[in-house]
Formats: structure tokens, C-alpha cells, sequence
């Protein structure tokens, strides 16, 4: 019989946010950083997010949750830094310094202590936006994401190995969560999902090659060109982090490459397959991604039902991947093992670097 898995505790995800208004992010801005300009709060789930739009240009100024560790916030500068370095020409978000040179600075308001951090902000249009994704477009985020993992793959930091509840390797630890999902024949789509991770990809995990990785590669973290869409303009929000198999990271962006209209592979398999061309990937690997994909989607119906329940407030920002992941899990969970492997080691061939 199956052990009870732990409770889930994630302060940072049970605990809202600090309350800044812009007047008081406009100050902090100005103070710290020496930037004056128009403010603007943007949606977020754990973090306070404020566009600045100054002379100089757009920035982004970032307060992380009052209980974040400040491990973790400096786990994600050198990451960004590494990436600045190694990969120039990748677009990610740039960190910029504090007056005093720090890329982070304690700041309090109204009793509140966090850190805030500057950020690059690039315009463009959020991929979730955009309503027809073309082969090259699913190209290009492919190669990009590989580019990342190439960047990152000696990448070490005492925060690397914290326990994040988006960790696909922690997927069985949700099973309580499934509870806030009332709808039943979606609740049993879920722990069918769950059931195949535990029985085909989690026993082989340990044996695959690990390294940081983004762990967010979806549609509301990549910012592309108007016209055309297919130009990528920038990677955001590292704050999903984590040390994890490797193919971890190429599972959780193709779950947002599925279509929910026809082939459901085939703009996910455009997507691994130029992964591949760019970061090779071995058969183990490539051998759990169905379950591993589908283990992605899992977590954002089951996490984001728990959450919403929590935060009835936040309810559509929380949400807004659970329509697209439940029809995506439907129509995964439609095809054969068995296909599914195939065709993906079959687009990884056609694929494979000369």
C-alpha cells in the first residue's frame, strides 16, 4: 500500500502577497535605483511586478514575497548573470544594479521587509496571446530553451535543490491537492496521470542527467514580436527554478505546445524536436517525456484548484492555464503509450544534430 504523502506546505503559495501600492513602489524605485517614471503593477503570483516606463526605458522593478529566502532571490540573479554572460545574444531578462552595485536590496514598507531587484522589461506580446503558433515559432522556442539549458548546465547554487511544489519530481506529494478539483471526471483524468508518473517515469528519474532549469517555459513567460510573432524578444520570470532532470524542463514547456484541435502532438513535437537539435537528448529521456508532459499538466490542475480556493480574489490570474491544460491532458491521455513514444523518438531523429 502506497505511503501517505507529507502535507503540502508552500508559505509562499499559502501566504498573500506584501500590499505595496505604486506611490510606495514609485518611492523604492527612485530611492534605490535612482529611476523616476510612470509605474504600472503587473500580475503575479508570488512576487509584487511593477513596469517602470522611464527616458531611459522600460524596467521592471521585482518585490519578492516577504518570506522568500534570500538564497533563493540570489539563486536567480546568477542565473540571469551566468546566462548575460555565456549567451548574450539569448533573450532574457537582464538584472540591473542597485545605486550601491547590489543586484538585490532589503527595503521595508509599512512593517513589510522584503527585497527588491531591477529587471529588464522588453515590449512585445505575451505569447498567451498570440492565436495562431506556427512550426517556426515553436522552432524558435525550442532552440531557445535549449540555448538556456546549454548556458546553465554547470550552474550551481546552494538553492538549487530547494523544494518547490512545481517540481515534476515532487508530483506525488499533490495527491491531497486533487481534492479541490470537483469536477469528477476531471479529478479521474488527474489521478490516472499521477498514477502513470508514479509507475513509468518516477522510478527512473534518479538515474538521468540533472541540472538547474527555467521549470516555466509557458505561454505568459515568453514575449514575442508583433509581427512576427516568430521572433522571440524575451524569456521572463526564473523565479520556478530548480535543480531537476533535464528533461524536466523540455517536458513543462512542450504541455504548452499541445493542440487542443486536431493532432495533439504534432506542434509539441516541432517544439522537442528542435530542442533536440540544439541539446540532444538521450533515450531514457526521451523514452518518460509523454508521462513527464503529462505530469505537467496535472500540476496546474491541481495546484492552481488548490490555490483558487485559497484566494478566491486572485481566482482568474490563478486559473488562467487550467482550461488549456485540461484539454491538452484529455487529448494526451486519448493516444497509446506506445504512439506517443514513438512519434517522439521518431521527430527526434528526423531532428538529430549532423
Amino acid at each position: 500500500m502506497p505511503s501517505t504523502p507529507p502535507p503540502i506546505h508552500d508559505p509562499l503559495l499559502q501566504t498573500a502577497p506584501a500590499q505595496v501600492s505604486v506611490q510606495q513602489a514609485a518611492a523604492i524605485a527612485r530611492e534605490y535605483f535612482g529611476l523616476d517614471g510612470s509605474l504600472q503593477r503587473l500580475a503575479g503570483e508570488r512576487d509584487l511586478n511593477f513596469r517602470i516606463d522611464a527616458p531611459a526605458g522600460s524596467r521592471l522593478l521585482k518585490l519578492s514575497h516577504p518570506l522568500e529566502d534570500p538564497q533563493v532571490v540570489d539563486f536567480q540573479n546568477g542565473a540571469l548573470l551566468q546566462l548575460q554572460r555565456l549567451d548574450p545574444e539569448l533573450p532574457v531578462q537582464r538584472v540591473y544594479p542597485a545605486a550601491d552595485g547590489a543586484c538585490r536590496v532589503w527595503v521595508e514598507v509599512d512593517g513589510q521587509r522584503m527585497l527588491a531587484r531591477l529587471l529588464s522589461f522588453v515590449d512585445g506580446l505575451p505569447l498567451h496571446r498570440v492565436e495562431r503558433r506556427t512550426p517556426a515559432l515553436q522552432r524558435a522556442l525550442g532552440t531557445a530553451l535549449a540555448r538556456l539549458d546549454r548556458a546553465l548546465h554547470d550552474y550551481e547554487h546552494p538553492a538549487a535543490r530547494r523544494e518547490l511544489l512545481w517540481d515534476l519530481q515532487l508530483a506525488p506529494r499533490l495527491r491531497p491537492l486533487l481534492a479541490h478539483i470537483t469536477e469528477r471526471g476531471q479529478r479521474a483524468l488527474v489521478e490516472r496521470a499521477l498514477d502513470a508518473f508514479e509507475l513509468h517515469a518516477q522510478p527512473r528519474l534518479a538515474q538521468l542527467r540533472a541540472q538547474v532549469i527555467h521549470n516555466d517555459l509557458n505561454p505568459h513567460n515568453v514575449i514575442v514580436a508583433a509581427e512576427p510573432p516568430e521572433q522571440l524578444r524575451n524569456i521572463i520570470d526564473f523565479g520556478d527554478m530548480v535543480h531537476a532532470p533535464l528533461i524536466n524542463d523540455v517536458a513543462v514547456a512542450a504541455a504548452y505546445q499541445l493542440d487542443t484541435d486536431g493532432d495533439v502532438l504534432a506542434p509539441a513535437l516541432t517544439f522537442i524536436a528542435a530542442y533536440h537539435r540544439g541539446n540532444p537528448l538521450q533515450a531514457a529521456e526521451l523514452e518518460i517525456l509523454a508521462e513527464l508532459i503529462a505530469t505537467r499538466l496535472l500540476l496546474t490542475l491541481s495546484i492552481t484548484a488548490w490555490r483558487a480556493s485559497l484566494y478566491p480574489e486572485n481566482r482568474d490570474y490563478i486559473l488562467r492555464n487550467a482550461g488549456q491544460a485540461r484539454a491538452s491532458l484529455q487529448g494526451l491521455a486519448a493516444l497509446p503509450r506506445a504512439e506517443v513514444q514513438a512519434r517522439i523518438l521518431c521527430a527526434c531523429h528526423e531532428e538529430s544534430p549532423a
